[in-house]
């Protein structure tokens, strides 16, 4: 009972901490859709590293990653090394840097605008904002399923699973509604700093209480012949690559991730980035995935549907401790559904209704987005109360939808004989070769030994961008001077 008051305490901590900051970000936040959304791209390098680094890695730093390396071992670091620590920090610098020139100069919000405007179209637009809410939407509805679920689990069923997603989606969208991008950023590096204490903490008590590094280590040695054996098993080549380039590639896609593209005070914010992630993942990726692999060898036995790393801490720490990561946890879920709601919002407003509807006054439209944060937010919270299977399918591929926009976008950038023709069918075709890999037998799940279907399905964009547009004219309206004004 003490340690579930300990960890209902601590979520009610961070709500507290967490309007209050938004309180102070709704203070100093200009009644503008640049202000709401962009923070009027103000950002410094360590507030855009860890609102980045919170809003991306929260939850599965704490219960996905430790998991996989449960059950398939402490490789699952050379995997998120080469997504986070060298792909992700590349393409950072590759596509976020000259999306940042681009914006700047132009004053772009949404990546849908980016590009609608340099190709002439509102459809592209329309058909970029599309995609992106398709695989984000139940990524959202995932969120709010899992706080739901692990509130009701704190609670041992006093708070029942609906109220507990209910309860939290009127937190998020109080507070995102109030603070926009500035309060959220700031939340997220205060989550982003004390996910690497934790982790961390964890590590070293966990450690210790087994008798040093070395030790918990060498228990690997004996599960399942060797642990410790690099390749073999689940960790073949063509599922290591393909897992990194479609995480990597689909997270820079990701409109929470790849709208911090935008908002950045400066290009040393940038070009300091590429530097300094890779060393950020591996301090906070190492110690979490150890545990998790440590937890196999130690003997802990987990369940199907259970989390080893609060299984782990509840064995070898004090169980205030094992509270304060698991409620920690939960906080750093929430940190990533805000970012989400917020970006959702902005795609729903900015990329649908205000070409469609009406040119909004800047004013308008920040309200218009506030109110775009409660119905996504809502349309999520009652699609995650039946819990459909196909919304979660959607959820748990969507690294792979948003990865088959990453090459289109690249090209689009840095050629400008790219067509707004090409980029429909790149981003069309690789989209629909995807989709029937995940809900068809037309397509199948893996190529060539091992390489997976969203990985085929980006080469697939890329060669039709690259063709189509190499047999098809620039259309009336495509301005292909606009992304040179972005050129360093």
């Amino acid at each position: 009972m003490a340690d579930t008051a300990l960890q209902v305490g601590i979520i009610a901590g961070y709500m507290l901490v967490a309007l209050a900051i938004g309180v102070v970000a709704y203070r100093l936040t200009d009644r503008t859709a640049e202000d709401y959304y962009l923070a009027s791209r103000t950002l410094g390098t360590v507030v855009l590293l860890f609102t980045t680094f919170a809003t991306l890695l929260s939850a599965f730093t704490f219960f996905a990653g430790p998991n996989i390396s449960y059950g398939a071992g402490p490789e699952w670091i050379l995997v998120m090394g080469l997504m986070d620590g060298v792909i992700f920090g590349i393409l950072w610098y590759v596509l976020g840097y000259k999306q940042w020139l681009v914006g700047k100069a132009n004053g772009y919000l949404t990546l849908g605008e980016m590009l609608g405007d340099r190709f002439g179209s509102l459809r592209l637009r329309l058909l970029v904002a599309g995609v992106s809410i398709f695989w984000l939407f139940p990524y959202v509805m995932l969120q709010q399923q899992g706080a739901g679920t692990a509130i009701e689990a704190l609670t041992g069923g006093a708070v029942p699973y609906w109220a507990g997603a209910g309860g939290i989606t009127l937190f998020m969208i109080g507070y995102v509604a109030l603070s926009g991008m500035r309060g959220v950023a700031w939340t997220d590096t205060l989550q982003g700093a004390f996910m690497l204490v934790i982790v961390w903490a964890a590590f070293v008590w966990v450690a210790s209480a087994v008798g040093g590094v070395g030790a918990a280590t060498a228990t690997l040695g004996d599960v399942d012949g060797n642990f410790l054996a690099l390749g073999g098993g689940t960790y073949t080549p063509e599922y290591i690559l393909s897992t990194a380039i479609s995480i990597a590639f689909g997270v820079t896609m990701f409109p929470q991730v790849n709208q911090r593209f935008f908002v950045a005070e400066s290009k040393a914010v940038i070009k300091r980035t590429l530097p300094l992630w890779p060393v950020l993942v591996v301090l906070l990726f190492v110690p979490a995935f150890m545990m998790g692999s440590w937890a196999r060898g130690l003997g802990i036995q987990a369940g199907a549907n259970e989390n080893v790393l609060p299984l782990l801490l509840a064995e070898y720490t004090p169980a205030w401790f094992a509270a304060l990561v698991v409620a920690g946890a939960m906080a750093a879920m929430m940190s990533s559904s805000d970012s989400m709601l917020l970006s959702g919002s902005s795609y729903f407003t900015r990329d649908i209704y205000r070409p469609l509807v009406a040119e909004a006054s800047e004013e308008r439209e920040a309200f218009l987005g506030r109110v775009g944060v409660a119905v996504f937010a809502t349309l999520s919270f009652v699609a995650s109360l039946f819990q459909p299977a196909t919304l979660l399918e959607i959820g748990d591929t969507a690294f792979g939808g948003f990865a088959q926009l990453a090459l289109p976008v690249g090209v689009a950038l840095y050629w400008s004989n790219t067509t707004k023709t090409g980029m429909y069918v790149g981003i069309g075709g690789s989209q629909l070769f995807y989709l029937l890999s995940v809900f068809t037998e037309v397509v199948p799940g893996s190529f060539l030994g091992g390489w997976s279907s969203s990985v085929v399905g980006m080469v697939l964009g890329l060669v039709l961008t690259v063709s189509v547009s190499l047999v098809t004219s620039h259309a009336l309206g495509e301005d292909t001077s606009v992304y040179a004004t972005g050129a360093d």
